[in-house]
């Protein structure tokens, strides 16, 4: 549907002619449309009239290109801080404005709003919130939350809900009536009525009862519905994926490269149950190689203007939760007919590549193909062959280990940055709650892995964006990654020269001189603080249809095409390959190049909100496995300091708690932003960001996710 509105930007149409033009035949059909275009409508994607017509939105723009607005009014969305007071990104810009708590009016996290600026500037609150405009919140755009996870609580006349999200700081009032279904302590959804005085608590509707508070699979499930993450598919979009075959047909082989003689292995995690992607590697009469990335052609199964296309893109990305995937795709299609399982024919999109024993890439090609997997390996089997040296298909395996050890050299050499952060994974006993945490170790077969992907990912961006003379430019979505603000390079640079160490910012910081920096600390006792304040000054990569390069991998050219199981975009690169291969028109290329835009921001929106879930998941869990070890001790490193404490994480367990400041009685401290330390005004203690320290555990909450530790002295 999005693809058909943007090809024809200057019409609108009904809802009866979409119908008709999409080619919607049934009920199920025809309710998910209804649906999509009242999503897409609310995020601004698309845009309907008085008459209810829907068309493409285009913005006004000024002579300098940027959108029109009112000089005395601006918007923007809202983002609320845990401390009450807020900030609003203004549309189309990196501008963002002050917003006291007294000022937000009704507006909740994540709303469209209208502002109008104050005369006079917010006095300063520290460097981040220098030099920003204050406003006030005159209108509401758009109520981008109509929901409200909380704990149901009873007062001596009323009951009230208290939001989990600590940034909105009202409690939301429901009728006695509404509450009979649950109980003091539930946890619940609230469906929000309209909400205009400023002056009262805004007030819901139960929809749903979760369960009890603090119940750690409960408390997971609460973070889904915060999130608004979709825990099941429409009926519709069932029935299409439904309706598809799960049998690689003659015909479909007889149009593209048969690649079933050729050995393709997947290499995947223990637990994964979509395999989107396979890799191949053949020796060549001349000596080199013939390396093969194989991926899954879902683009193939989900159509342009599908209601599968339309919820994928509502999507954007499958969401790992800690003990559920929540999937962009139905099952049917993720972990069958799209998975490339062993022993059977699976449709795939393939980046071949000649390559060198020396690494060098001779030659490409990029095609539709078929394969059929020979082998199904976990991380762990793979490596015990690169350890042991021999094991099932070792003849392919080492090869391809130390062709990729080459690249992943050559890719350091240029300055691509390899920040290893660590990640936890849980074990669960039988009745679902955490048993145990184990810090993930990286192992050379991830890595085997990754590089394999890097470079098809790197070369089918250049494949498409290097644009030959007589070429005409193509619409394509790119992975890209900014330069780093020079002022927090800045900070950086001031940072480790109380280590010893120098980065030299005057004239810009190269990737190459952060990743020689990384390489220096390498083993040593700063090790983690300076990886830790190295990460946080780095921009972050989003999706987007204008190519600036990717300044953390060092490439001009970097896209994502080899996970379209899970991720909107690689779909989307998919189908653009296969287009621009057969040759795609002009009016083609105009309506892509406007439809690209709104697809890139709502991909970069969904991964932002996937991720932030994520972490709180398993922040969930965490929490439930530390109730277990209250009042025990543990080794630690600060990894956070701040005005009211430090932040500890427990080596190898991954898990944070915090120490506050009121609770250090030996002395007063004060807080030193630049040098990531607390210091003691009279001993003279200094607790500074890396730093070791024995912390026990006093307290942890999994209703707030939050655990507090003391000082062991």
């Amino acid at each position: 549907m999005l693809g058909f509105l943007s090809e024809n930007p200057s019409q609108a149409f009904t809802l009866k002619e979409l119908v008709t033009h999409l080619k919607i035949k049934t009920k199920d059909e025809y309710s998910h449309l209804r649906s999509i275009v009242d999503e897409l409508d609310r995020k601004g994607i698309i845009q309907s009239d008085e008459q209810g017509r829907i068309g493409y939105v285009k913005q006004k723009k000024t002579k300098s290109g940027k959108p029109k607005s009112p000089t005395n009014r601006l918007v923007g969305t809202l983002s609320v801080t845990r401390r009450g007071f807020g900030f609003v990104k203004l549309e189309g810009t990196d501008t963002e404005v002050f917003i006291s708590e007294k000022f937000m009016g009704t507006a909740l996290h994540g709303d469209k709003v209208v502002i109008a600026l104050l005369a006079q500037p917010m006095r300063r609150r520290g460097r981040n919130d220098q030099d920003k405009a204050e406003g006030e919140i005159v209108e509401i755009v758009e109520r981008r939350t109509s929901t409200i996870v909380g704990t149901l609580q009873r007062s001596r006349n009323f009951f009230f809900v208290k939001p989990d999200d600590e940034r909105i700081s009202r409690d939301v009032y429901v009728s006695a009536e509404d509450a009979k279904q649950s109980q003091h302590g539930d946890k619940v959804v609230v469906k929000l009525f309209p909400w205009d005085d400023p002056a009262q608590n805004p007030e819901g509707t139960i929809i749903e009862t979760l369960g009890r508070s603090g119940d750690a699979r409960v408390e997971v499930l609460s973070v889904a519905r915060s999130f608004g993450l979709p825990m099941s598919f429409p009926p519709a979009v069932e029935h299409e994926s439904n309706a598809l075959s799960d049998v690689v047909s003659a015909s479909d082989i007889a149009t593209r490269l048969d690649l079933r003689p050729v050995v393709c292995v997947t290499i995947d995690p223990e637990d994964a149950k979509d395999f989107d992607d396979a890799v191949s590697f053949e020796p060549l009469k001349n000596g080199n190689y013939r390396l093969g990335v194989h991926i899954a052609d879902v683009s193939h199964y989900v159509k342009e203007g599908s209601v599968l296309d339309a919820e994928a893109l509502l999507r954007g990305t499958s969401v790992y939760m800690v003990n559920e995937v929540i999937p962009m795709l139905p099952e049917r299609l993720s972990n069958n007919i799209c998975s490339l399982r062993p022993n059977v024919d699976r449709l795939t999109y393939s980046v071949l590549m000649e390559v060198t024993k020396s690494g060098k890439i001779e030659q490409y090609q990029i095609a539709k193909t078929v394969i059929h997997s020979a082998q199904r390996f976990t991380y762990e089997e793979v490596q015990a062959i690169i350890e042991r040296g021999k094991g099932e298909l070792s003849d392919m395996l080492l090869p391809l280990h130390a062709f990729t050890q080459l690249l992943t050299a050559q890719r350091r050499k240029k300055g691509s940055i390899d920040f290893d952060t660590g990640e936890a994974k849980f074990k669960f006993d039988a009745q679902g709650f955490p048993s145990d945490i184990i810090k993930k170790t990286r192992l050379d077969a991830h890595r085997l892995v990754e590089e394999c992907m890097l470079l098809a990912n790197k070369i089918v961006a250049e494949h498409i964006g290097k644009v030959r003379k007589e070429e005409h430019e193509k619409p394509f979505i790119y992975r890209v990654h900014d330069v780093p603000d020079p002022s927090r390079l800045e900070d950086l640079g001031n940072f480790v020269k109380q280590f010893g160490y120098s980065l030299d910012t005057k004239h810009g910081v190269s990737a190459l001189q952060l990743q020689k920096l990384l390489d220096k600390v390498k083993g040593s006792e700063v090790e983690t603080v300076i990886n830790e304040v190295a990460l946080r000054s780095m921009a972050k990569a989003v999706y987007s249809e204008k190519n600036i390069g990717h300044f953390g991998l060092a490439f001009k050219y970097y896209t994502h095409f080899t996970s379209p199981i899970r991720r909107y975009p690689d779909l989307v690169v998919h189908r653009l390959l296969y287009e621009y291969e057969q040759g795609m028109g002009a009016g083609r290329r105009a309506g892509m190049a406007k439809q690209l835009s709104a697809i890139c921001k709502q991909s970069s929106d969904r991964e932002r909100v996937a991720a932030e879930a994520e972490r709180e998941s398993v922040k969930v869990m965490q929490a439930e496995y530390m109730k277990r070890h209250l009042g025990d001790e543990f080794e630690g490193v600060i990894s956070g300091v701040t005005t009211f404490g430090m932040f500890v994480e427990i080596n190898d367990l991954l898990v944070q708690g915090l120490i506050r400041v009121r609770d250090l009685e030996d002395d007063y401290y004060l807080f030193d932003e630049k040098r990531y330390q607390l210091k003691g005004r009279s001993r003279g203690k200094v607790y500074r960001l890396g730093d070791t320290v024995r912390v026990r555990v006093v307290s942890v909450n999994p209703e707030t996710r939050e655990i507090d530790f003391a000082v062991v002295r």
